[in-house]
């Protein structure tokens, strides 16, 4: 579990495999009488290890691609294979299953429950795996010191700050050692210096750990953090600028 990646040389870095395949992906929603395209025959692959950002102007659908990757939503067409599963034809149940092994979760406002400790809120994801409660807490507590709030881990949200609420909601999201880390405007309610260091975990995640993440975002400081960043507009995705 959270295997260092660091000491790889250029070489080992350039022939990184392809971890996420998009192809001729779109999606619309009904609104009323209307047909509204949120994406249109999107193609793109993501790296192994790569960080990347998704920026865009508000309903640029940045969030719905986010979901598509995850699992979450449903394509109108085209597919998404996430290490070598092709998430958009499996069932409901099989997406719950895959989507707790292989997804970590960062959302802009924690989903933190109230009266579950730190450590227990880290916990949650690891009740749908055949470990032991004693297993549970260890892998628990392992996430916690990975975003340095050990020392918190008996403290309820309510007696965090918005900074360490969401570090939590990281511990969380890597608990399980997930495939991928998607971050859905992770530091959007979050004064800049507690974005600031939220960055720098996301930072050393993916530079140490190998975490592959992708974070959608609308502010410029956030992706710039990443080592690749892509623009959605209208549907429509240009091409990636590191």
């Amino acid at each position: 579990m959270f295997q260092s990646q660091t000491g790889k040389h250029d070489g080992e870095m350039q022939e990184r495999k392809t971890i996420v395949e998009i192809k001729n992906l779109s999606k619309s929603y009904r609104r009323g009488a209307y047909t509204v395209l949120v994406l249109q025959n999107i193609t793109f692959d993501i790296k192994d290890q790569e960080f990347l950002s998704i920026m865009g102007p508000s309903g640029s659908g940045k969030s719905t691609l986010l979901n598509l990757i995850a699992g979450i939503d449903k394509a109108d067409s085209g597919t998404v294979t996430v290490g070598g599963v092709e998430v958009t034809s499996l069932s409901e149940t099989e997406l719950a299953q895959w989507r707790a092994t292989h997804v970590g979760f960062i959302f802009q406002f924690y989903n933190l429950i109230p009266v579950l400790t730190a450590i227990e809120n880290t916990e949650l994801p690891l009740h749908l795996t055949g470990l032991s409660k004693r297993e549970r807490q260890e892998h628990a507590r392992m996430a916690l010191r990975l975003v340095n709030l050990e020392h918190r881990m008996d403290h309820y949200p309510r007696q965090l700050s918005g900074g360490e609420q969401q570090r939590v909601a990281i511990a969380r999201a890597i608990v399980t050692d997930p495939t991928i880390l998607v971050a859905d405007e992770p530091t959007g309610d979050l004064d800049r210096a507690s974005a600031e260091e939220v960055l720098d975990l996301m930072g050393r995640l993916n530079a140490e750990l190998g975490k592959t993440i992708i974070m959608v975002t609308h502010d410029p400081r956030a992706a710039k953090r990443a080592s690749i960043t892509r623009n959605l507009e209208k549907g429509l995705l240009n091409d990636a600028h590191s």
